[in-house]
């Protein structure tokens, strides 16, 4: 885990299949925004190939969230087509032959911390480019 993740206290996890529904297995808070790293999963191996955020923080230090927070990100935003991750996640899962997803998500700005979301991101996937000399394969672009 990274370091900077340590502090966030509003956290969870869950895995995702091919033939799960990312919409019924998706535990993220529907209110909250953070951010949430994508893990492939094979057997012991984990490799980080995504990271993302939701949530801006205005000039008077409040935050200006989407409906839907965390939960709605990850299961409707887009990813690799004009489509919602809930469609086009199986589809690249079975491209790169990958049979399980774990998703790690956080919290980050809320009454107990007051993280902006897209730095976090930032950080994190600062650190791994620096470990990589490259971004995870699901990140096109920071």
């Amino acid at each position: 885990m990274y370091k900077e993740l340590k502090k966030i206290k509003v956290q969870n996890q869950f895995s995702f299949s091919v033939d799960d529904s990312l919409e019924e297995v998706c535990n993220a808070s529907e209110t909250g925004s953070g951010i949430f790293l994508v893990y492939a999963v094979e057997g012991e191996e984990k490799e980080l190939i995504m990271v993302g955020s939701t949530g801006t923080i205005q000039n008077d230090g409040t935050l200006k969230s989407k409906n839907g927070g965390l939960f709605d990100k990850i299961v409707n935003g887009h990813q690799f087509a004009k489509t919602g991750r809930k469609y086009s996640w199986p589809a690249q899962m079975k491209l790169e032959n990958i049979a399980r997803l774990e998703v790690s998500w956080y919290e980050t700005f809320n009454e107990k911390n007051k993280v902006i979301p897209t730095f976090l991101e930032g950080q994190i996937l600062q650190n791994f480019l620096d470990e990589n000399a490259k971004l995870p394969r699901w990140n096109v672009a920071f």
